[in-house]
Order: C-alpha cells, then sequence, then structure tokens
C-alpha cells in the first residue's frame, strides 16, 4: 500500500491506482493464452472444441501419450543440445571479439565494428536462402551443424559485449600485462568477470530465441531424428488428423523449461535488458 501512496500526505494516488490495474490488466491478458494452453492439455479428444476454459474431465493422458513418445524426447534433446551449444558459442565468440572491439587500437576498428552492426538491418528471412545456399555446398544439410552454424555468433552480442568492455578501466588490464599475463589470459581471466551481468543476459537471450527457433531448423531438415521441439510438434498437426490436445500437451511441455529459466534467472534477465538499453 505504501508504494502507490502519496509521499506527502500519505493518501493513495488514484493515478497510480489506475496505473496498477492497467498493468494487472495486462498482465492478465498476456497470461490468458499461456493457462488457456495449459488447461486445453488437460482435456481428451472429445473436449478438445469445447470452448470452455477448465476441462470437464481433466486428464494426464495426454502427458502419458506425449511423453511415451520416442520422438518428443528426441526432439526435447535436439533442442536443448543445439540450444546450450549455441549459448556457448555466442558467450565466448561475441565476449572475444567485443573486448577486441573495445580494447584494442588497430586500423579499420571502426569499420569492422559498422558492418557487424550493419548486419542488424538485414532481415532473418532475406538471409534464409544464402544460408541454405552455404549449407548445400558444403554439405551441412539435414545436420546438427546445419541447424547451428547461422546462429553460433551475432551481431546484437558482439555490440552488447563491446559496449561493455568499454567500461572496464584499462588500469586493470595495464596491471595485468605488467604481471606478465598474455592477452588472452587477460580477457578470460580479468576482463571476462567484469561483464558478468551481459553475460549473463546473453546467454538467457541466446539460449531462449535458440530454444523457440522453428524456420530455419524446418528449412534445413529433412529427417525426423533431427527436428526441434518446435518443428517437431507440427507433426502432430500433419499426421492423420490434427491432434490439438497433443499439441497443446507439448507445446506446455515445451514451455516449462523456459519459464523454469525465466523463474530462476529473472533478476538477470530484467538487470541485462536495463543494461543492455543503457549501454546502447
Amino acid at each position: 500500500m505504501s508504494a502507490i501512496a502519496s509521499p506527502v500526505s500519505g493518501r493513495i494516488e488514484p493515478g497510480r491506482i489506475l496505473t496498477w490495474l492497467l498493468l494487472f490488466g495486462g498482465g492478465l491478458l498476456m497470461v490468458t493464452p499461456l493457462a488457456f494452453m495449459f488447461a486445453t492439455s488437460l482435456k481428451d479428444s472429445s473436449e478438445i472444441y469445447d470452448l470452455a476454459f477448465f476441462p470437464a474431465h481433466p486428464t494426464l493422458e495426454n502427458y502419458v501419450t506425449v511423453l511415451s513418445d520416442g520422438r518428443f524426447l528426441r526432439w526435447f534433446a535436439n533442442s536443448f543440445g543445439i540450444a546450450t551449444a549455441v549459448t556457448l558459442s555466442n558467450v565466448f565468440f561475441d565476449s572475444l571479439v567485443g573486448y577486441t572491439l573495445a580494447k584494442f587500437q588497430f586500423r579499420g576498428r571502426y569499420l569492422v565494428f559498422v558492418a557487424i552492426l550493419s548486419t542488424l538491418m538485414i532481415p532473418t528471412e532475406m538471409l534464409v536462402i544464402p544460408w541454405y545456399v552455404m549449407a548445400k555446398n558444403f554439405g551441412w544439410l539435414d545436420s546438427y551443424w546445419g541447424i547451428m552454424f547461422p546462429g553460433m555468433m551475432t551481431a546484437f552480442g558482439t555490440f552488447l559485449m563491446k559496449q561493455f568492455f568499454e567500461t572496464v578501466p584499462n588500469d586493470f588490464l595495464e596491471a595485468a600485462r605488467v604481471d606478465g599475463l598474455n592477452e588472452f589470459a587477460i580477457f578470460w581471466r580479468i576482463a571476462l568477470p567484469l561483464v558478468t551481468p551481459a553475460l549473463s543476459a546473453l546467454a538467457i537471450f541466446t539460449f531462449l530465441s535458440n530454444w523457440t527457433a522453428f524456420i530455419w531448423p524446418l528449412i534445413v531438415t529433412t529427417s525426423k531424428e533431427l527436428y526441434t521441439l518446435p518443428v517437431g510438434l507440427t507433426s502432430y498437426a500433419v499426421e492423420a488428423q490434427v491432434q490439438w490436445e497433443l499439441i497443446m500437451t507439448g507445446a506446455a511441455l515445451a514451455t516449462l523449461p523456459t519459464l523454469t529459466v525465466f523463474l530462476l534467472l529473472q533478476r538477470y534477465i530484467v538487470r541485462g535488458v536495463v543494461l543492455a538499453g543503457l549501454k546502447g
């Protein structure tokens, strides 16, 4: 109550009450589809077209069916492995390039940075054809590497890390050089621990974006064994009939890791967004 009370009179300001109501209403509106998805996953096929929000006869049979399907577990493992590998690659290479651009003076540094940033202005849809041609020429079609290579390093991550590394005092780096550390050791042992909030934000955003990636994995893979979870779930809609209850159940299970990541690391996500906005 004190959070919305006037600091002068101690009374609740109507404007702040309206703001809180609008925020609550907006949050409720955003959560409703997610809640409906979980509720629908508890319905059987006879209730799936019923517009009732809650199932009349809740059942866990859909979860048993999905989890007993070996394909789902394979798709889940594919998504987790690919998202983890791409995240580790982004954290390392984006940090390394950002550190180089922030702390080393060399001819053409500004042009390199501008060239990297310019890729942010190219829509992903325009890059799909060059990616596909490249994957075909190198024999990467229908492979894990073919799914991962476009995201192994990103312009956004490089920009974010460069902005943070510029805040690291040069005196720390010079002291490390005097102590005899080589440049990579200075990057790894001195500079990198000082930008932990940026690393956390980059890792979280990269993992979540790759976990939910759909278009490129759909294009580059043909074997069902290589499907990621979002692509694999579409198979429930193109088989003999559209099995909405299984689609909703699979989507609910796919959402659990992202919800877990958010609940456990939400303070890092918020801090990363705030700091990225300040640095940008």
